[in-house]
């Protein structure tokens, strides 16, 4: 069966590229159509460092949930806007630290939800709900939510290199609405792609909001991002590039070039 047909099935347009399978592509992943890798090509000419940036981006990943699962006992873990499941997703790094660690994965993208489901048809412990990541309502209240995350005990948010995708206020609202529902000692973990130069910036929000039709919020300056985290204790090494966080033995992928790169970090509600 052709890739269109499959996409079809799935109640995909593969005319429209998907930031879930673009960053699929940059990965090394096969879950992504023709129109993908073109916007992908369009968008190394003017940021080609893009892959290298996606490469740290997933290990910063892995770091966070490893650190939260052994040094502070997290079990629980919610994964807004998730992407396609890839090597060491988060409950295969915090289910190698606890077997019982439950995992619930969101992503408003019909082929998340069809590989995602498909992968975890074997894990009790985990699930992946179809969703809007700023409907915190929806979500909270989803029986699959519900079933695996227990708000009476800590657990981490995860908004990993996803707050560009959303408008402005969005961010700083979603993280103030889902800090009210989480108890005390929760964790979340935000980082997103930023930029000091204007040019930059200009293009990359102008380009991915026209090519994924609506898609994309905006690539912001460090400063902005750091507001999401008012009121929350920032955890050591505070707030920075997500390569320096909590740096482990391995060796970053070096970008090329320093237009733009991830900026965050993990704060705990006080």
């Amino acid at each position: 069966m052709r890739e269109d047909e499959v996409a079809a099935g799935l109640g995909v347009d593969v005319n429209i590229p998907s930031v879930a399978r673009m960053y699929d592509y940059y990965l090394g992943g096969k879950d992504n159509y023709e129109v993908d890798r073109a916007a992908v090509a369009e968008l190394d000419k003017v940021v080609p460092s893009t892959r290298p940036l996606a490469i740290n981006n997933r290990r910063f990943l892995q770091r966070v949930v490893r650190v939260l699962a052994r040094e502070y006992g997290v079990r629980q873990f919610l994964d807004h806007g998730s992407g396609l499941p890839t090597q060491d997703n988060v409950h295969q790094v915090a289910q190698r630290v606890d077997p019982d660690a439950r995992v619930v994965y969101v992503d408003n993208d019909p082929i998340v939800l069809a590989h995602g489901r498909a992968l975890l048809q074997e894990n009790d412990n985990t699930a992946v709900i179809q969703a809007d990541m700023r409907e915190t309502d929806e979500i909270f209240g989803h029986p699959e939510v519900r079933r695996l995350i227990r708000f009476d005990e800590p657990v981490a948010v995860l908004f990993v290199s996803v707050m560009h995708c959303i408008p402005d206020p969005g961010p700083a609202e979603l993280v103030r609405r889902v800090a009210e529902r989480i108890p005390s000692g929760s964790f979340l973990v935000i980082n997103q792609l930023v930029s000091e130069d204007k040019a930059t910036r200009d293009f990359v929000t102008k380009f991915m909001d026209e090519t994924t039709h609506g898609n994309w919020g905006r690539v912001r300056q460090a400063h902005e991002v750091a507001r999401y985290f008012d009121g929350l204790e920032v955890l050591e090494p505070g707030l920075g590039e997500i390569n320096y966080w909590r740096a482990d033995s391995e060796l970053a992928a070096r970008q090329l070039t320093d237009e733009w790169w991830e900026f965050g970090g993990v704060a705990r509600k006080p």
